[in-house]
């Protein structure tokens, strides 16, 4: 036991100096080469070394780097790595979103909350719609009967995600989180988390043999995530003065980074037994300590910790990419992927329109809520494990993925590089809060 114990970490110690350098060296070509965002780097970096590609091969009579794809699934319920990896990239995410919280402007996030959230309901009604009538028209795979419905009400499920990871990833590096924009954005993510619970559950709760689906038993659900994120953030801007004080009087050497870092992983596991995501507790607790002085505080070591542990999400996933499931399904794939993206932009975008945004900001919207990233992952790994979807229409949602993954933070970046203010009548304000990923 000893023995299997000591293998198990070494070979998990020896991924991360791998996955760590992999992700550097992606971030350096994109950034210094390509102008693009590091975040591709990572991400591509996470594809080529990952169980489905060169992971996945063993050389001279060695073992692969990365245990390979078909175990890992079986083990894992879905995800092509291993738990102990899955679990780190995890709490990389933890750190991001609680990184992007501490710099959000909370005042500027309260005054956008009404508008983020009309753009929550058009970025998950309009893609599910979308991914639903494609699916029931193509009928990929011969499907039909209750297997062609769950699969069209899966897919939509999938289509409806929203990653603000790497959203808040590029917003930081071009800092503009503080801006009307950023802010809906992020708090668009939020709710549509929330939006993304009750749709999933339904699915899930159709698809499965057994499983009864009550309108009561969805409000419950919906209700009680959408309580515990009020009371998160509601709660946590009124004792905010309390925890900065508290957690500033401390001298011991990095105190301040270590206390934060725990209310952060502390707030991210309460969300996640609520039943929303790990990410939305973390970055609400940011949030609401966000104009404390704790957050000055806070810039140079959580930028430390920042730079070390988030480029492990965005390597792990890319390594959950599994390119070649995408052969035979590559028209119907290129439909939806399409359709993922006019769905989230038209849909994001014409309520943010309604909402006093012009044409610029409403665009910046809808571009911004189109990564899938991890969530869509995590959404078609459940589906493929309850066999719910076969493995040609998760190729379809991975194509859909890493496309909307890729295709955003460049479009992004040109976007918000252009200036001028997105909303009509208003400048857009520049100032900033804490910059953890300068």
């Amino acid at each position: 036991m000893e023995q299997d114990f000591t293998e198990l970490v070494t070979r998990l110690v020896f991924q991360l100096a791998i996955i760590l350098v992999a992700a550097k060296l992606g971030g350096e070509v994109c950034e210094r080469y390509l102008k693009v965002p590091p975040v591709l780097g990572e991400l591509v970096a996470g594809i080529i070394i990952g169980p489905f590609a060169l992971g996945g091969l063993s050389f001279l009579g060695l073992e692969s780097l990365f245990e390979k794809a078909s175990k890992a699934v079986e083990a894992s319920g879905g995800i092509p790595v291993s738990l102990e990896l899955f679990s780190l990239s995890q709490i990389a995410a933890v750190v991001l979103l609680f990184a992007a919280g501490l710099e959000t402007n909370l005042k500027q996030f309260l005054r956008y909350a009404g508008p983020a959230s009309l753009v929550a309901v058009g970025g998950v009604a309009l893609p599910f719609a979308f991914g639903m009538g494609a699916t029931l028209l193509f009928k990929p795979g011969g499907l039909s009967g209750d297997a062609l419905l769950y699969s069209a009400l899966f897919m939509g499920a999938v289509m409806s995600a929203t990653s603000v990871g790497i959203t808040a990833r590029v917003l930081s590096e071009k800092h503009k989180l503080d801006t009307p924009e950023g802010v809906t954005i992020l708090a668009a993510a939020v709710i549509d988390d929330v939006l993304g619970i009750l749709v999933l559950t339904v699915v899930v709760g159709m698809a499965t043999p057994g499983e009864q689906v009550s309108a009561s038993g969805v409000a419950l659900i919906g209700g009680k995530a959408l309580g515990f994120w009020l009371a998160l953030v509601g709660g946590g801007i009124l004792v905010s003065r309390y925890i900065s004080r508290v957690v500033g009087s401390f001298r011991v050497s990095g105190a301040r980074v270590a206390l934060a870092l725990a209310i952060a992983f502390l707030c991210a596991a309460l969300a996640e037994s609520f039943g929303l995501a790990m990410i939305i507790g973390a970055y609400s607790i940011g949030l609401a300590l966000s104009g404390t002085p704790l957050a000055r505080q806070l810039e140079e070591p959580i930028t430390a910790v920042y730079h070390a542990l988030v480029p492990i999400f965005f390597v792990v996933m890319g390594m959950m990419v599994d390119v070649t499931a995408m052969g035979g399904v590559v028209f119907f794939g290129t439909v939806i992927t399409a359709l993922a993206v006019v769905s989230k932009v038209v849909g994001c975008g014409i309520p943010a329109l309604a909402t006093g945004f012009n044409r610029i900001g409403a665009w910046r919207i809808g571009i911004g809520m189109l990564p899938r990233g991890e969530v869509a992952l995590i959404v078609a790994g459940i589906g493929l494990s309850r066999g719910v979807i076969e493995t040609d229409l998760f190729g379809v949602s991975i194509m859909m993925t890493i496309a909307t993954t890729l295709i955003a933070p460049i479009i992004m970046v040109s976007a918000f590089g252009k200036g001028g203010a997105g909303r009509r009548g208003h400048p857009s304000p520049e100032g900033g809060a804490v910059d953890v990923a300068r």
